[in-house]
């Protein structure tokens, strides 16, 4: 989930900025540090949005920089377990296929593409299910549930998902299984009319 985040640190103004506002000198040092990693608390930080404060500078002896308390705020992509997200199968590899979800990719393990046995065909670099016939490839955009979250710190994280339960994966799968359940509440209805009809 894409999440605005306010917080307050401190950084370090060199010289060759000090010819500009405090709060755009703010913004590149800030860009720099955060922009591009991931934190335990923040998931992945995907821009420094705005700067709302910065304090004045302390000048520390035999140290060209100035030191700042600051106030800003970035947007960021906190993956939860649970979390229903939609993207884009950008690889396929025989233990399962990578779907880019912005900023970060997750893994579908091929046990968790969908509720059928799936084998991996090398020669068109695809999954395909033997009973249902459904076929995953590169490209192909899909909508998965998170399983797993581990986010270290730094620029790397991994997202665990599926795709085996109803009205995940490719739309045309979402599609047969919204038929699917209405079929079975129709006949659901037909057969209580028909109840009803013998009880008179």
């Amino acid at each position: 989930m894409f999440q605005l985040f306010t917080i307050e640190g401190k950084i370090e103004i060199p010289p060759f900025l000090f010819g500009q506002e405090k709060d755009v000198s703010a913004r590149i040092i800030l860009s720099e540090d955060y922009e591009g990693i991931i934190t335990r608390n923040y998931g992945f930080i995907i821009a420094v949005v705005d700067v709302l404060n910065v304090g004045k500078g302390i000048i520390i002896p035999g140290n060209a920089n100035t030191f700042h308390e600051v106030e800003f705020t970035i947007l960021a992509f906190k993956p939860t377990v649970s979390e229903v997200v939609e993207g884009t199968v950008v690889e396929i590899v025989d233990f399962g296929s990578f779907v880019r979800l912005g900023p970060l990719d997750g893994l579908v393990h091929v046990s968790q593409i969908c509720d059928d046995y799936i084998s991996y065909e090398q020669v068109g670099n695809r999954f395909i299910g033997k009973e249902t016939g459904k076929i995953l490839e590169v490209n192909d955009q899909v909508r998965a549930k998170i399983i797993a979250v581990s986010l270290g710190t730094g620029r790397s994280g991994k997202l665990g998902l599926t795709m085996r339960q109803k009205f995940l994966g490719k739309e045309e799968w979402i599609e047969d299984d919204v038929e699917e359940v209405f079929a079975e509440k129709e006949g659901k209805k037909a057969g209580s009319s028909e109840g009803e009809e013998n009880k008179e």
